[in-house]
């Protein structure tokens, strides 16, 4: 996992609420047994509507998403970060989240970024025409109009995100005190190893 700071560019003005999983990739994707080319996918049934935000020219690229309430609900696929990471998405705004999307979406290092409505909807009003900037560190997000949105989020998965750990990541930073456990243990313990 990439270690994650700062995210700014532009950001696509979805804004639509309660959009599940299965919108964010379709289900006849899940076949797939890598996750490159997900994003080809992604919002398929949106993309497929003439004149969607998606695949609007200036959209392209585009590091940040801008969604409504309950975005991500519906099945727990992990294919749905997968798939915002393959269209190059590293953060979402929006006033709520799944929790399971939440959690998938940390764990691959996509910083959801929980706001007011209002705030929301000044960012879907900028984002049509400028740039927006999240600071994970000071944990805000700032336009080049003035506007400041400061966000919480848990302190465990900001550092993780900071430092680019997901949990393979977390286990190999304590690999020192995890062999000094084992040495420990087999020396007090020989018969537990005599077996193995």
């Amino acid at each position: 996992m990439q270690p994650l700071s700062h995210v700014a560019g532009r950001a696509i003005p979805f804004g639509a609420k309660n959009v599940d999983t299965d919108v964010i990739i379709p289900a006849h994707y899940l076949k797939t047994i890598t996750r490159d080319g997900l994003g080809k996918g992604a919002f398929e049934t949106v993309r497929a509507e003439p004149g969607n935000v998606f695949d609007a020219p200036g959209n392209a690229g585009a590091p940040i998403l801008i969604a409504g309430d309950n975005f991500g609900c519906g099945s727990s696929r992990e294919h749905a970060a997968w798939a915002l990471l393959d269209m190059g998405i590293t953060a979402v705004i929006a006033p709520s989240f799944s929790d399971i999307f939440s959690g998938n979406a940390f764990k691959n290092g996509i910083l959801t970024v929980v706001l007011p409505q209002a705030a929301v909807d000044r960012l879907l009003e900028v984002a049509m025409t400028d740039a927006i900037d999240i600071d994970l560190e000071s944990q805000s997000v700032t336009t080049r109009f003035q506007d400041r949105f400061a966000f919480d989020i848990d302190p465990f998965r900001k550092q993780c995100l900071l430092q680019g750990l997901d949990e393979i990541g977390l286990t190999l930073a304590r690999g020192a005190a995890i062999a000094a456990h084992e040495a420990r243990v087999a020396a007090e313990m020989p018969f537990l190893h005599a077996a193995a």
